[in-house]
C-alpha cells in the first residue's frame, strides 16, 4: 500500500512539473502566445460582426454578432491548445531532453497527461480572454454554464492530443505548421463558425457532418445561447469518441517510441 502511495506521489510530481513548465513557457512569452489571438479575434468581431453582420441579419434567431461569438472563442481555444503542445513536445525532441522523460519511471500516460494539461491551460486562458473581448462588442449570456465549460474543456483536450500526435511525427519545425495550415484552418472555417449548416444544400450539409469542429461549435453555441444545429447528445458523443481515439493512439505511439526513440 505504501509502495503504491509513493508511486502515485512520483506520478503527481512528474505531472505537476510538466504542467508547471508548460504554463511558465507560454506565460513568459504572452505577447507571442496570447496577444495574437486577442488581436485576430477583435478584428473578426469588428469586420464580420459589426460591419458585415448588419447586412447579413439574424441567424438561427440570433443577432449575427452573437451567433459567431461561440465559434470565434473555440477557434482561439483550438489554435492555442494545439500549438502549445505541438511546439513544446517537438522542441523537447529537437533538444533531446525528451529522452530524460522516456527513461524516467513515470508511465507514458503521465507524460501525455502533463503535456495535454499544459495545452488545455493555454487554450482555456486564451479562450477566457477572447470571451472578455467579446463582452466589449456584445452582451455575452450563458444559457448553460456546465455545458459551456464542458465543451471548452473537451475541445481543448482533443486538440492538445492532436498537437501531441503531430509533434511525434514531425521531423522538422516546418512539419509542425503543416497540420494547422492545411487541416485546422479549413476545419474551423467550414465548421459552422460563420454560418448555420441549414443554409447549405442537402449534399453539403451531409459533408459538413464529417467535420468534428462542427459538433464542438454547435455544442458551445448551445451552452451560450441554447441554440444548436446538431443534437447535443450527438455532439458530445462525437467529441468523446475523437478524444478516446486520439488518446489511445498517442499512448500507442509513445509505447512504440515512434519519433522519439532512435
Amino acid at each position: 500500500m505504501r509502495r503504491d502511495a509513493r508511486a502515485w506521489r512520483r506520478y503527481w510530481v512528474t505531472f505537476e512539473t510538466i504542467v508547471s513548465k508548460e504554463i511558465l513557457r507560454f506565460t513568459r512569452i504572452w505577447v507571442q502566445t496570447v496577444l495574437p489571438s486577442v488581436i485576430t479575434t477583435t478584428l473578426y468581431f469588428v469586420i464580420f460582426g459589426q460591419l458585415i453582420g448588419g447586412r447579413i441579419g439574424p441567424m438561427d434567431g440570433l443577432a449575427y454578432l452573437d451567433f459567431i461569438v461561440p465559434g470565434l472563442v473555440l477557434m482561439a481555444v483550438i489554435t492555442n491548445s494545439y500549438s502549445n503542445v505541438v511546439s513544446s513536445f517537438y522542441s523537447s525532441k529537437f533538444s533531446r531532453y525528451v529522452e530524460e522523460l522516456l527513461v524516467s519511471p513515470a508511465p507514458n500516460w503521465v507524460i501525455l497527461a502533463g503535456y495535454v494539461a499544459g495545452g488545455v491551460v493555454r487554450g482555456l486562458t486564451v479562450g477566457a480572454v477572447v470571451m472578455l473581448v467579446a463582452a466589449l462588442f456584445t452582451q455575452v449570456q450563458v444559457y448553460s454554464p456546465a455545458i459551456t465549460v464542458l465543451v471548452l474543456l473537451m475541445t481543448a483536450v482533443l486538440f492538445a492530443l492532436g498537437g501531441f500526435i503531430n509533434a511525434v511525427f514531425a521531423n522538422s519545425f516546418d512539419d509542425i505548421s503543416i497540420i494547422p495550415t492545411f487541416v485546422l484552418t479549413p476545419l474551423t472555417y467550414l465548421g459552422g463558425v460563420f454560418y448555420s449548416i441549414d443554409l447549405l444544400p442537402q449534399f453539403w450539409q451531409g459533408m459538413s457532418l464529417a467535420n468534428p469542429v462542427l459538433y464542438m461549435v454547435n455544442g458551445f453555441r448551445y451552452g451560450l445561447h441554447g441554440v444548436s444545429d446538431i443534437p447535443l447528445g450527438v455532439a458530445f458523443g462525437i467529441i468523446l469518441a475523437f478524444i478516446l481515439f486520439f488518446a489511445l493512439f498517442a499512448l500507442e505511439l509513445l509505447r512504440r517510441g515512434v519519433g522519439v526513440k532512435s
